[in-house]
């Protein structure tokens, strides 16, 4: 969610099944929206993303909206404390073939993981748990683009045929 726009995030939300309320996508896309003023702390966190190609071609919303969410993405990539890197489709050995997770370090605290699945989520603070998913992520970084590569991406895409 921290690197969706509002329009990107509506469409998510408006696609889920079953079907929710207009107020409860309301409700769900201001909350998403707010967690964008992580990008606004000071000092600024880290924040590294690894995405999968396959979520940068999906028209989610139609094409306007992938539009958006693309050129979005590049203008989030020029803030220095963020990094995207994209797993291309075509990898064979994928580190998170489990699904999505997240890693977080708050300040003065200890790593934790965080898993999503459907609508449940679970913030795993057991250390070999967390040391799993930590060893994970540094692979799949591996694996996927480099930083530098993955925005060369992003721009060919969005000169593509959208």
């Amino acid at each position: 969610g921290l690197l969706q726009t509002e329009e990107y995030a509506r469409t998510m939300f408006t696609v889920w099944r079953p079907r929710r309320r207009e107020d409860e996508i309301e409700q769900m896309v201001a909350a998403r929206m707010a967690r964008h003023k992580l990008y606004e702390r000071k000092p600024a966190p880290t924040l590294s993303f690894v995405i999968e190609e396959s979520v940068l071609e999906r028209p989610f919303g139609g094409q306007g909206v992938l539009r958006g969410q693309l050129e979005h993405m590049l203008r989030v990539t020029e803030n220095p404390h963020v990094e995207i890197q994209v797993m291309p489709t075509r990898v064979v050995d994928h580190a998170g073939a489990d699904g999505p997770f997240t890693m977080m370090t708050p300040e003065g605290g200890e790593q934790v993981a965080y898993v999503e699945s459907q609508a449940n989520g679970r913030v795993i603070t057991e250390r070999e748990s967390v040391r799993g998913f930590a060893v994970r992520y540094g692979i799949l970084r591996a694996q996927a683009l480099s930083p530098a590569e993955s925005v060369r991406h992003i721009e060919k895409l969005l000169q593509g045929d959208l």
